[in-house]
């Protein structure tokens, strides 16, 4: 497995979205994927699959310090004795005394975000979280996190993919020396028919999805893709045994718009 390296943290290059996984599905998803070389899961409050992931954690019998997971509070629980509670509950349900990354998911213009920040490195300090960090983010959002922030922000999730341009958020992120992570990077499974990266992948013996993710990683972005596939499992990770070339790269990257964007509600921020 590579890894993506910001500050003091090595973050695995692929790992698990668990976004829509739900019950005995989510926990047989998490518990092969670990078993197939995964060392990244991602899930979330919103998710209500907590609980499911930590079972499938615990199913693998892979040792729990090889294993990098992350969860998000959810915006209703940024309040900073809410966010500490939330923290909690959230360890509670994953049956677990610390998370290696935790998250905001969205930005939340209603709470002050000098508080809300504060209490997220307080939960860290309390040794809640071994890093935290942003989702949703931008640039101009971001930036005023890590100002105001009390203690070092490790990454921003976002949506990335090859059909929505992300230029100004990479740029940021390397920056400031953070992780950038990618959720939804085969576009809600779009890529797969996608005929430039079938050719590409033709050309190397891959799938479209495994050219998208390698495109990714080979910007050093780490990336989520999210299955309820088994099958897709091995295809998503298996990613590491080619290259792709800089016209390659330069083609994939040239798809991208500024409109691409698939994530999208009322409550999102005014994207860059």
């Amino acid at each position: 497995m590579q890894f993506v390296e910001a500050k003091t943290a090595k973050i695995p290059a692929i790992g698990l979205g668990t976004w829509e996984l739900r019950g005995r599905t989510c926990a047989r998803l998490v518990e092969q994927a670990l078993r197939l070389g995964y060392r990244h899961l991602d899930t979330a409050q919103i998710y209500e699959n907590e609980r499911e992931v930590g079972e499938g954690l615990r199913a693998s019998g892979v040792p729990r310090g090889e294993v990098f997971v992350t969860t998000k509070v959810w915006t209703n629980h940024f309040a900073p004795h809410d966010l500490e509670r939330s923290a909690k509950e959230s360890l509670t349900r994953l049956r677990l005394s610390e998370v290696d990354l935790l998250l905001l998911h969205w930005p939340n213009p209603r709470v002050p975000l000098s508080e809300t920040l504060d209490a997220l490195a307080h939960v860290r300090k309390l040794g809640m979280a071994r890093h935290i960090g942003v989702s949703n983010f931008t640039v101009a959002l971001m930036e005023e996190a890590i100002e105001k922030c009390p203690a070092p922000l490790l990454c921003n999730q976002v949506e990335y993919h090859p059909y929505l341009d992300q230029t100004r958020i990479r740029e940021a992120c390397v920056q400031h020396d953070m992780a950038l992570v990618a959720y939804s990077p085969i576009a809600k499974g779009r890529v797969r028919k996608d005929e430039l990266l079938t050719r590409i992948g033709n050309a190397h013996g891959k799938s479209a999805a495994q050219v998208c993710l390698r495109w990714l990683v080979q910007q050093k972005v780490s990336a989520i893709p999210r299955t309820s596939r088994l099958e897709r499992l091995s295809e998503n990770i298996e990613i590491f045994d080619f290259e792709l070339s800089a016209a390659e790269s330069a083609e994939i990257s040239a798809m991208s718009r500024g409109d691409g964007r698939l994530t999208d509600f009322g409550f999102s921020p005014k994207w860059d």
